[in-house]
């Protein structure tokens, strides 16, 4: 096993012991959940039996395929592990596209302009560009220190979101604690 592949064994262990097992909670619209999975991702997976059933392999192979590989945080991991420890927390609780839009926001909002590298279309896909961007990034700012401002400016993004998703639908202040407390500064 390579450190990569340890790196995303250890990660699918963290997420999948902060989500737990069955829920049902009545105010969440997703529905019924199983190690964090929705309902309606299981079943597009392939997965026809009861939620509260679901294996856990089969939980840990839909976010690998998901929610590492299909959004590329693999290879932000071969960059930075702390950057794409974040991105699939994130994209496991909000979706990937949102986890990609914010490294690429943060990474345009810290480029200086233009100077270090070219701003970012905040599409949501993580591709030769932003990985461009990424590393222009880390060349300029450093593994250390860079990582961690970068890091800041994720989780920024994502406290904002959580409030703002709190704001919009009274509902979900049933999970804004929770959200804040377990998934913000955490990697």
């Amino acid at each position: 096993m390579n450190d990569l592949d340890a790196t995303i064994c250890e990660l699918l262990d963290t997420l999948i012991e902060r989500e737990g097992g069955y829920v049902n909670h009545p105010a969440d619209r997703g529905g019924p959940t199983c190690f964090g999975i929705t309902e309606a991702v299981a079943r597009a997976h392939g997965y026809r039996g009861a939620m509260a059933a679901l294996p856990r392999s089969e939980a840990e192979d839909i976010y690998l395929r998901l929610y590492w590989n299909r959004p590329r945080f693999d290879e932000v991991a071969k960059r930075s592990v702390r950057i794409a420890a974040e991105l699939f927390d994130t994209g496991a609780n909000m979706g990937p596209a949102v986890a990609a839009t914010f490294l690429q926001r943060a990474l345009t909002a810290l480029n200086r302009n233009g100077k270090d590298f070219c701003d970012l279309v905040p599409d949501g896909r993580i591709g030769p560009r932003t990985l461009a961007a990424l590393d222009g990034y880390l060349r300029t700012r450093g593994q250390g220190r860079g990582e961690t401002v970068l890091l800041r400016a994720l989780e920024a993004l994502q406290g904002e979101r959580y409030l703002r998703l709190a704001e919009k639908r009274p509902a979900n202040e049933a999970f804004l604690y929770g959200w804040l407390a377990n998934r913000i500064g955490e990697h």
